[in-house]
């Protein structure tokens, strides 16, 4: 008996001893011509070369068998661990596949993925629709408060039906916040609108296809109906309908934001703040000749009007009276869409001069300065909308001068992207950034927790959907080439990183896209029956909670009300990921 005893003791230590292997993959889908890469954790070195399969659920059958990389190590994120990529971007066939790896004896599979032809795009964009049409504030309660909704001090009252709740657990409306930190207004209601219009434009022919273009074409509408409405009769854009986090829809008001829900009257849009990506989105929505609430001449007379008007009190608006990066590549898309829109020199010229100064805020290094001195451009929700504003911008653009200028600043942004990212070990190839903490500029995976809005940090899967758009038009246009979305090898691998990490392929193993893959967020709910949504998009990962440089790696389901910065749903997610989904189903020309 003691002898049995001994054996089952020397039996459980062996066990704890043993740690199994983790594999870490997309659990959504691959596009067939896309880069294709998983990441296994191991406790040890491996003696030998090990070999991975990929197994056709179907058939059970071995489809494709490669080999691990060299190990890598994430010491910042999890030290100790050994960490190795399995590549198997050379297999394209079409079917429903899992990982699978032998290791002391036992086998580890994956949860299962789709490979096919614009498969990431056919297999989430139905939900992402779905998911803005229940993001959509048109419950009785809220089309009868906004119907009348007051001015933050004042009496009077604007017709502001309609847009989306900002965020699963936020039923607030945003053109954009954090306007009083100048250097970290996310575009939200406006960027949501002009990715609509942009991903039913670069792939109408699929949508049409799997019945989606009249569904998508809808929503589009409907946010340019809402930003009609919040065009006030003196030409500037409301900024927000703010809801105090009050259970009574009648409590909200039109304000201006400053840290720690304090609400001001400030509630006219800067370019930066949400305007120029509300003329944007008019101005080209208004070419479909499809009327909403409002006609198509509607659109464009009202994208016209607003950009007048910013030209004139645009520094009054932005809070510190300066314009800074976000004004330029902002001003830069609403210009450049009212000059496709109409043809009209004034805008050429406008869009001219934005693109000059974005051009002009490019360093040797290859990061963009937000304002006049040395503060790199950082952003956790639109770090890619300086090359995406450019490149549309070229949409246009034919002479030569202007595009070859353009194109440099393009070519080193994204050159710098990938320096940056592979700088060094990085085996999720997770976007890293470089930015200014403590007066010295430094390099790091996630935006520091000190920063200028003196609160606000949280995940950054929009960041990663804005990065992977930006890789994919700007690389069209840089660095073009045949096979990967159309552009070359290391920038489809980068872009195919980021959409990868959302879709599973993080330390978590979470699936940030609520209702697909294994494991996804809680449940979230909010006011008027709202909250999480199949389709919509997490907040995702972030530096280590207390450390102020967003160093370290954390992620929390729960943490006594602050587990929205990790778990929320929050718009701009989505909208830069049907971008980037929407330009990697496009067919790209190669030829420009």
């Amino acid at each position: 008996m003691k002898k049995f005893y001994l054996s089952l003791l020397s039996l459980f230590i062996s066990c704890c001893a043993f740690a199994a292997p983790v594999i870490y993959l997309n659990q959504v889908a691959f596009d067939s011509n896309s880069p294709k890469v998983g990441v296994l954790q191991f406790d040890n070195k491996l003696t030998r070369p090990f070999s991975f399969n990929l197994v056709n659920v179907a058939t059970g059958r071995v489809a494709y068998t490669g080999m691990l990389t060299h190990p890598e190590t994430i010491t910042d994120w999890l030290p100790g661990k050994l960490f190795f990529q399995a590549n198997f971007s050379a297999f394209k066939t079409a079917g429903k596949y899992r990982l699978r790896i032998k290791y002391e004896g036992l086998v580890y599979t994956s949860y299962p993925f789709e490979i096919g032809e614009s498969m990431v795009a056919k297999r989430t964009l139905s939900a992402i629709i779905h998911y803005y049409n229940k993001q959509r504030a048109n419950t009785p309660g809220e089309l009868a408060a906004d119907a009348k909704m007051q001015l933050f001090g004042s009496n009077q009252r604007v017709d502001l039906r309609g847009g989306w709740c900002d965020a699963s657990g936020d039923v607030s409306k945003y053109f954009s916040h954090l306007a009083y930190a100048n250097y970290f207004s996310p575009q939200q209601t406006p960027l949501v609108t002009w990715s609509m219009v942009s991903a039913s434009e670069a792939i109408p022919g699929l949508l049409n296809k799997w019945k989606l273009k009249d569904s998508l074409d809808s929503e589009a509408l409907y946010g340019a109906d809402y930003m009609m409405r919040a065009l006030s009769k003196d030409d500037y854009f409301y900024m927000i309908v703010f809801s105090y986090f009050n259970k009574d829809p009648n409590a909200r008001r039109v304000v201006g934001l400053l840290a720690n829900s304090i609400t001001t009257n400030q509630y006219q849009c800067a370019f930066r703040e949400g305007g120029g990506m509300a003329i944007a989105a008019l101005a080209r929505i208004s070419q479909w000749k499809k009327n909403g609430e409002f006609t198509s001449a509607q659109y464009l007379d009202g994208a016209k009007r607003a950009f007048a008007h910013l030209l004139i009190n645009n520094t009054k608006y932005d809070d510190d009276g300066k314009e800074n990066i976000i004004d330029d590549y902002c001003a830069l898309m609403a210009a450049t869409e009212l000059w496709i829109a109409t043809g009209e020199d004034q805008y050429r010229d406008e869009a001219r001069k934005r693109a000059k100064n974005l051009n002009g805020r490019m360093t040797d290094a290859g990061y963009f300065i937000s304002n006049d001195t040395n503060r790199p451009y950082f952003h956790a929700s639109d770090a890619g909308l300086p090359v995406v504003a450019l490149s549309r911008y070229l949409d246009k653009e034919k002479e030569d001068v202007y595009r070859a200028a353009a194109l440099k600043t393009i070519r080193q942004s994204l050159d710098y992207q990938l320096a940056v990212t592979n700088k060094i070990s990085n085996p999720f190839g997770y976007a890293r950034q470089s930015f200014l903490f403590k007066g010295k500029v430094k390099d790091g995976f996630f935006i520091p927790h000190e920063n200028e809005t003196g609160w606000w940090w949280q995940g950054e899967n929009a960041r990663l959907g804005s990065l992977a758009t930006a890789a994919v038009v700007g690389g069209r246009l840089a660095y073009p080439a045949e096979g990967n979305w159309g552009i070359k090898s290391t920038l489809a691998d980068y872009a195919e990183r980021q959409l990868s990490w959302i879709m599973g392929c993080n330390p978590y193993s979470i699936s940030f896209i609520y209702g697909f893959g294994k494991n996804n967020m809680p449940y979230m709910a909010s006011n008027y029956g709202h909250g999480s949504e199949r389709g919509g998009i997490s907040n995702g990962v972030t530096g280590k909670d207390g450390c102020p440089d967003g160093s370290g790696i954390d992620f929390k389901k729960e943490a006594k009300g602050d587990e929205w910065r990790w778990t929320e749903q929050w718009i701009p997610h989505a909208a830069w990921f049907l971008q980037a989904v929407a330009v990697m189903a496009q067919p790209a020309d190669i030829s420009k």
